[in-house]
């Protein structure tokens, strides 16, 4: 293997990291202004990203828990994803690609995107339903704007899980005839 196909990993690795790091900084964030939104109100404008649903937690706890379960939903399944990328991209042997540990982490990319997608069209929905029984949700779109592109990429990841599962079982088949 080429000492840039080498470079080029590592620095995969390093990026998917800090795309990890940042994740999960802000599920920690997004969870810590949930509890204060609960227990100090007041307090939720300096908090991480100004999140202040207090008006729709006035009007009706029922709508704020739903959206603010999707919100947290997304934001922690993103993390456990980019996890996974982590393991897969620690786990891959670039010299022999083709085993079932690759296989195992690309299914369950594919598994979390599709249900960040799905989570994200559902809370669009919701969101949208929520707007029209006059609940001002415009600034949550944000959260789940990209839904379409994660059942997107759980369809691709999939494919080429499909494409790694054709390659292991020739691999296999490859070895007991030699």
């Amino acid at each position: 293997m080429s000492k840039t196909n080498i470079f080029i990993f590592k620095g995969l690795q390093v990026i998917s990291w800090i795309i990890f790091v940042g994740l999960s900084i802000e599920a920690g964030g997004l969870l810590v202004n949930f509890i204060f939104s609960i227990y100090k109100p007041e307090f939720v404008q300096n908090l991480y990203n100004k999140l202040d649903l207090s008006q729709i937690y006035n009007s009706s706890k029922w709508v704020f828990f739903n959206l603010y379960s999707f919100i947290i939903s997304i934001a922690i399944l993103k993390a456990i994803l980019f996890y996974i990328v982590i393991m897969l991209i620690t786990k891959l042997d670039l010299l022999k690609p083709f085993n079932r540990v690759v296989l195992k982490h690309l299914n369950q990319i594919s598994s979390f995107a599709f249900s960040i997608g799905i989570i994200g069209v559902l809370a669009r929905n919701t969101s949208k339903t929520m707007q029209h029984h006059g609940f001002d949700t415009e600034n949550l779109n944000p959260f789940w704007a990209d839904s379409e592109a994660f059942i997107l990429m759980a369809a691709v990841v999939y494919i080429i899980a499909t494409i790694f599962k054709i390659g292991i079982n020739l691999q296999e088949e490859n070895e007991l005839t030699v």
